[in-house]
């Protein structure tokens, strides 16, 4: 009726007066709180811990600069310099526990439980667990409030702004409830990465749900299962659990009594009735607004312990329930091996199942003896310190030095005469002849593409090489960035999310170190090591399934032709482009490197 909505406005205008009378006496004017967004993209980057680091340095506060870095490092995982940094603090003070000061608890609390869980240790992972989810209600209440400071109009000159009262307050009011709605995401991804872990509140419930079973709390099992349940209703695995702790219940406790928690209760509601407006605005009023998948299901606890009767220790007349495991996310392309080496001269060492992984396959006999000899006088005539390095020398260590080489580049100088041209030709058929091989015995369906081609050598440093402690190339995956305490790849940039198969082609052997090793997701517990030689190739998918690295080269020069594949023509290689090219024009007529239009590009 009239005058109806005064009321309402009666309260928005006693909130603004309440938080304007409690900002400014206890925070100061708002210049001093209210960063300008440049300020404010920096503090989210970590960027004051890089000038932190520094700055102990030059007091020799080596412990400190190391944690600075530390911290810096984990929002900024592909600073290459950082990265150094951190391996020399090691060297030089011995420490081996740096400390992220800008760590959330809920995600250090989180990822302790599930380190305990993996451990059997169920009442300290039910400790941790539930410390994990007071935080992340907590952390939620806070995100929820900073979502009504200032917001940005995008989409409006502020100049030009004309809508109306309702119009205006609409538009503001959607963006801060875009942004609360986000607190999902927000909570549950890592500093640094723009992916979260997938379905990581619910999770919290299918832990503690086995947890509290396998220390007997059978009423704490039945509410976390179904408040698990209350984020995927149909999940048959956490159903069959449910029943299973209803079962033993039984007699003493009315499961009907017992209710999902209701702090999940009320998040789930909020966040459905979040979701509703933005739709509804999104329909009526223009907005732009896709609801995203926040409770992926593919996020699961990857264990045997799926269903509470699947423990070896049950009696043979107990209830007993299928061993199962939680679905994984599904590959872009069903994943197959064994396929046929194309060459009679290859010959196959071993595939997935003995290099204890999943899509690898080791050969060798690819290229022969004299082969490897001849390619490495052309990598002696065409390769440049730091090339396909952004120049830099010492990219991974500084204790060796890579040069390297592309194949146009090798082309370019074949015809100009600086190499012989058909070795300069060699390096160009015998990355193509590995291509083939890798699309066979992977049977892929679709044409297997080159994304970066790179003769590479690494050559041990004189006197650099005592008490090393270091690898050649640090552990890492080929198209995600590798998170080892959160045992995740984010498949985001600046990774090369594009690439899909890896091979490294071996010219050498004698060198010293330098052992190609496959390891965990935590990077560090080593699942095959690869001793180079000449003739031999490593392929394998480049995903977060094959974290590798190089040992440290201690003596000598090793040498290999690094490839990465592509399953997506909009990502091949320009310049191995711009060699196909060369190469239909040689096999046309032979041309003088006058005739030829050549215009090697810079590395991509």
């Amino acid at each position: 009726g009239p005058d109806g909505d005064l009321p309402f406005f009666g309260s928005v205008l006693r909130r603004a007066r309440c938080v304007r009378r409690c900002e400014e006496p206890r925070l100061g004017a708002v210049s001093r709180h209210r960063a300008a967004e440049e300020v404010r993209a920096d503090f989210q980057r970590r960027v004051p811990y890089s000038y932190l680091q520094r700055a102990y340095i030059q007091l020799n506060k080596l412990e400190e600069a190391a944690n600075a870095a530390h911290t810096f490092f984990m929002a900024n995982p592909e600073h290459m310099e950082i990265q150094q940094d951190l391996e020399n603090y090691k060297t030089t003070s011995g420490k081996v526990s740096l400390i992220d000061q800008e760590a959330r608890q809920h995600m250090e609390d989180y990822s302790a439980g599930v380190r305990h869980y993996d451990k059997e240790q169920y009442e300290l992972a039910i400790e941790f667990l539930e410390r994990a989810l007071e935080g992340y209600y907590s952390e939620d209440e806070d995100c929820q409030i900073m979502c009504e400071g200032p917001q940005r109009f995008e989409e409006h000159e502020y100049l030009d702004y004309k809508a109306g009262l309702y119009e205006a307050i609409a538009d503001h009011y959607m963006q801060v409830l875009a942004c609360k709605h986000d607190c999902v995401r927000e909570l549950a991804t890592r500093s640094g990465r723009i992916s979260p872990i997938e379905n990581f509140l619910p999770l919290h419930y299918d832990y503690l749900q086995f947890a509290y079973y396998r220390v007997g709390d059978y009423i704490k099992a039945l509410e976390c299962a179904k408040s698990y349940l209350l984020f995927h209703p149909d999940d048959e695995d956490v159903l069959e659990n449910a029943g299973y702790y209803e079962g033993l219940l039984e007699g003493t406790v009315d499961p009907a009594t017992i209710k999902p928690r209701k702090e999940a209760r009320t998040l789930l509601r909020r966040h459905k009735l979040e979701s509703h407006l933005l739709q509804v605005a999104a329909a009526g009023l223009g907005y732009a607004y896709t609801e995203p998948n926040y409770w992926n299901r593919y996020g699961a606890r990857q264990d045997e312990h799926s269903v509470p009767s699947s423990i070896s220790s049950e009696p043979e007349d107990g209830p007993r329930l299928s061993l199962t495991k939680k679905p994984m996310p599904k590959p872009d392309r069903e994943l197959k091996e064994g396929g046929p080496l194309l060459y009679s001269d290859v010959k196959f060492v071993y595939n997935s199942q003995q290099l204890n992984g999943t899509q690898r396959v080791l050969l060798d006999n690819v290229i022969s003896e004299e082969q490897c000899r001849e390619l490495h006088r052309v990598a002696s005539g065409i390769m440049l310190a730091g090339d396909g390095y952004r120049g830099k020398t010492s990219p991974h260590t500084p204790n060796e030095r890579f040069e390297g080489a592309t194949v146009l580049k090798a082309l370019k100088y074949g015809y100009e005469g600086r190499v012989p041209l058909r070795s300069a030709r060699l390096f160009y058929d015998i990355s193509e002849k590995a291509r083939r091989i890798v699309q066979s015995y992977f049977l892929l369906n679709s044409t297997l593409y080159f994304s970066y081609t790179h003769l590479v050598c690494r050559t041990a440093l004189s006197g650099q090489q005592e008490r090393r402690n270091d690898l050649s190339h640090p552990i890492h995956a080929d198209n995600c960035l590798l998170d080892p305490e959160a045992n995740e790849c984010w498949k985001e940039p600046p990774a090369y999310t594009f690439r899909d198969y890896s091979a490294l082609l071996y010219m050498n052997a004698d060198f010293e170190g330098g052992e190609f090793i496959f390891t965990e997701m935590d990077a560090k517990t080593v699942t095959a090591s690869i001793k180079p030689k000449c003739g031999r190739m490593i392929s394998f998918s480049s995903g977060g399934e094959n974290p590798h690295g190089v040992k440290a080269v201690t003596k000598g020069q090793r040498c290999a032709v690094a490839l990465w594949f592509t399953l997506d023509p909009l990502y091949r290689e320009l310049e191995r482009i711009q060699a196909d090219e060369v190469i239909a024009m040689l096999d046309q007529e032979h041309l003088g490197p006058s005739e030829m239009n050549i215009n090697p590009k810079d590395e991509l």
